[in-house]
């Protein structure tokens, strides 16, 4: 048999153009430059939901698959045989890529359930942790693997341009001087195709049937590929049994991969996860704890992996987030809602006896989960969520929005729209297509909205945890142009947490707030002499934060002093000394 080496050069000395073999392999080149840019999307995506940082999450898996796919072109020149290590090529990418998610899962599972293996074997007191020495490596070791995931993918998707380029020579049997150009331009039209495929269908689907639907057309150009160059691929045999073997794995992961996906993610949380769902925006999960006999069960919402509410404490945040603005609001007939697609906002300000309540939701997940429209929610725990919202969500003076806020708030300002208060209840500023919502162009967008005697609050994240975020978020409403305040209250879930409330002319909230004398609408577990206590902070709370500076559009102060605190200062306050 010749040696690959000379089996080349044979057929470089012997033309034989053959337009079929153009199409065959310029076309695989646009398909695998789709799989491509999904594999990177889709594990920069992971990397972002199990780390948290997505926006460094996103760039630095771009960063390292870009360098990757460099290193894989240099190391294509070790192939020998370019239609053999093709063939073998596709089947490994559709493995590492089909495979990566399922893998990344079971890490992070694992990891996090070793601590509680260990206390079980060792019969520690749930007091002491292991989750130090060895476990924090593991742990930090699975936050780093969808970066190696990427690594591994963008080094093998790198081999795939250079060696196409040279089957089309040894097809032609030639030099073809714009050869490069055309490979490289079908690669780019085909990546600009994955982008589409990524945002109009993977975003909507698990993550893991994105990955093994990505990793099924691979096959499929790995096995179209066996079929027509069965005459050039030494020993196909192997390579069969491989996309075999593969198929069946892809098939397993396709039937089960999901359930497995959820139950080893339902291992992170501490309680019973009993809703899970992943949508285009976000992965929303409902668990449930049983406290003892007789006590009610606790119901937590975690919007990726983050929560948002726990069912035994939420009319404490609540109630600090809608009362002081519905208290020093002149009237309250037309209420604005932003976020808060739980109802529990809308629940509290339902009590105001409002003539209409305009929510704006981003997720439509959402409104359907604590509406009790989506079918998939077991029947109690349905039963519980509209006994927690009251049904707030139904009330017919509720007028839903699905959309964003951002551009929502625009068709209200050229409607005209004008409104008496303003709650703004987002989740923290930890992406950065929240930080817009935080931006001091927002907040002046809103001003357009409100009555000049009306007010706004904003749930503005822990004061002492994230204590640069929370002041920036004080001072962005003030630039745009608002008598700020703000106030904490401890949240026993949260710990100290905190709000901003702004008025638009006249006194300042507190000035309002000190106004009354009594509180007009009663709240279980607000009074206002709470509220008026609220405003008072640790003398060296505002002490040198003069270099805190406000978020506008585009900056990203607010989501980086957020992401420092948690990432950085692992939510540790320090006390000025």
């Amino acid at each position: 048999m010749r040696h690959p080496v000379q089996q080349e050069a044979d057929l470089l000395a012997t033309p034989r153009p053959v337009l079929s073999d153009d199409v065959a392999l310029i076309g695989s080149m646009m398909v695998l430059a789709a799989c491509g840019l999904i594999y990177e999307y889709l594990l920069a995506h992971y990397a972002g939901r199990i780390i948290g940082a997505v926006e460094t999450s996103i760039y630095g898996m771009i960063g390292i698959m870009i360098v990757a796919m460099g290193i894989g072109a240099f190391l294509a020149k070790w192939v020998k045989d370019p239609f053999r290590g093709f063939a073998w090529l596709e089947v490994s990418i559709a493995f590492v890529g089909g495979c990566s998610v399922l893998i990344m899962a079971t890490m992070v599972a694992l990891t996090y359930t070793l601590p509680i293996w260990l206390q079980d074997i060792y019969g520690l007191h749930p007091s002491m942790t292991m989750d130090g020495g060895i476990v924090d490596i593991l742990q930090r070791a699975s936050f780093m693997l969808p970066f190696l995931f990427g690594f591994i993918l963008g080094a093998m998707i790198g081999m795939e341009f250079p060696l196409i380029v040279r089957m089309r020579e040894m097809i032609h049997g030639k030099h073809l001087l714009h050869n490069s150009g055309t490979i490289y331009g079908a690669d780019s039209i085909g990546a600009g195709v994955g982008a589409a495929i990524w945002i109009y269908v993977c975003l909507k689907i698990p993550i893991l049937l994105a990955a093994i639907g990505t990793a099924s057309i691979n096959v499929l150009v790995g096995i179209f590929f066996l079929i027509r160059y069965r005459s050039r691929i030494r020993a196909p045999t192997s390579l069969w049994i491989a996309h075999g073997l593969l198929i069946a794995t892809l098939v397993l992961m396709a039937i089960g991969g999901t359930h497995w996906i959820n139950s080893m993610n339902s291992t992170l949380f501490k309680d019973q996860v009993v809703y899970t769902k992943v949508t285009p925006y976000q992965h929303i999960a409902l668990t449930k704890r049983i406290k003892g006999k007789g006590l009610p069960e606790v119901i937590s919402l975690y919007l990726n992996g983050r929560l948002q509410f726990s069912s035994n404490d939420e009319v404490i945040y609540h109630s600090f987030l809608t009362y002081p603005a519905m208290l020093i609001s002149a009237r309250h007939e037309k209420i604005l809602v932003i976020g808060g697609g739980d109802g529990l906002a809308v629940r509290d300000i339902l009590r105001w006896k409002p003539d209409t309540v305009t929510l704006i939701e981003l997720d439509k997940a959402m409104i359907d989960l604590f509406s009790g429209k989506d079918e998939a929610v077991p029947e109690e725990i349905n039963r519980k969520i509209l006994a927690l919202n009251e049904k707030a969500l139904l009330d017919k003076r509720v007028q839903i929005i699905i959309g964003d806020a951002f551009l929502e708030i625009e068709k209200l300002i050229s409607d005209e729209q004008y409104y008496d208060t303003i709650i703004i209840d987002l989740p923290d500023p930890n992406h950065p297509d929240l930080n817009k919502l935080y931006s001091s162009y927002f907040y002046k967008r809103l001003k357009e909205l409100l009555y000049g005697d009306g007010a706004i609050a904003i749930q503005s994240t822990s004061p002492y945890h994230a204590k640069k975020a929370f002041i920036s978020i004080g001072k962005t409403l003030q630039s745009a142009g608002f008598f700020v305040d703000q106030y904490h209250a401890n949240v026993p879930t949260f710990g100290e947490w905190g709000w901003s409330i702004g008025s638009k002319y006249g006194e300042s909230p507190l000035q309002r707030i000190n106004d009354f004398s009594t509180l007009p609408v009663a709240a279980q577990w607000l009074s206002l002499a709470q509220i008026r206590a609220a405003f008072v902070f640790a003398p060296d709370l505002y002490q040198n934060t003069d270099s805190i500076e406000i978020n506008t559009l585009g900056s990203h102060m607010v989501y980086q002093y957020h992401h420092d605190a948690w990432s950085k200062e692992d939510g540790i306050f320090f006390i000025n000394r």
